[in-house]
């Protein structure tokens, strides 16, 4: 059982990037830029057609890697620069599609550059911990000047979007003065200490079944109580507002 659960991690994650990357390629870039009228079959063989040239290249990556761990320090070097406009783009309504492709070519870019270019390593923890923070740096000065440079996303879309997620309306205020129909929301700060029970509830609770698993049943029990009273606040703080208001 053990080993058939290992296998079917690894094939969900396969399948996962390799229906994520055709994804990409046929409906963000393909079917929008290269063939737009095409029939239903066609974008289907094109989807087949990505899926094995995204396994293909993979393969080609994979065979020059030395080791796991180093293949997930490249990755979040590369992509250490994106992870504060995915996050603002709830917050600010001025982030569009062209901050987040700015971000994620900046942060590529400059990470290759400190990697290939001066030879900085990620095996390394000192030099690993620098090429994140001039990446990220580097990332924000330029989503952040793309931004100021591109026009924001239709105002339709915009509307539809605070209709839809309600975020807060400190950074919405031209969107949520046009929405009137939408009450602000107000409720940030009891979101946060949502958001900080629901990390504690995932973490603890793995690392608590975890440490049952090797017989450190103390201290697997108080993790799992910890997740328990994490669980116990969330479910206070939904239950107090409303799961319905909530949910809605």
């Amino acid at each position: 059982m053990l080993v058939a659960a290992m296998m079917a991690a690894y094939m969900s994650t396969v399948a996962t990037q390799l229906n994520w990357g055709a994804s990409y390629l046929v409906n963000d870039f393909y079917r929008r830029f290269l063939v737009r009228n095409g029939s239903a079959r066609h974008y289907v063989r094109a989807g087949q057609a990505a899926t094995v040239l995204v396994m293909l290249l993979s393969c080609v990556v994979t065979w020059h890697q030395e080791s796991i761990a180093g293949a997930w320090t490249f990755l979040i070097a590369v992509g250490a620069g994106t992870g504060g406009v995915f996050i603002l783009r709830w917050f600010w309504w001025r982030i569009n599609a062209w901050s987040e492709v700015s971000a994620m070519a900046a942060s590529f870019v400059v990470s290759l550059l400190l990697q290939l270019g001066l030879g900085w390593r990620t095996d390394l923890p000192r030099e690993f911990a620098w090429i994140v923070l001039v990446t990220v740096g580097a990332s924000t000065a330029a989503w952040l000047g793309v931004t100021a440079l591109t026009p924001a996303e239709p105002e339709e879309t915009l509307l539809a979007f605070y209709r839809r997620v309600r975020p807060s309306a400190a950074l919405w205020g031209p969107i949520a003065a046009r929405a009137t129909d939408v009450a602000p929301a107000r409720d940030g700060l009891r979101n946060l200490v949502d958001w900080a029970a629901g990390c504690v509830l995932v973490y603890a609770s793995l690392f608590g079944v975890g440490k049952l698993l090797f017989g450190q049943v103390a201290l697997g029990l108080g993790l799992l109580a910890l997740a328990a009273a994490a669980a116990g606040v969330i479910y206070h703080d939904l239950e107090r507002r409303g799961w319905r208001s909530v949910a809605e």
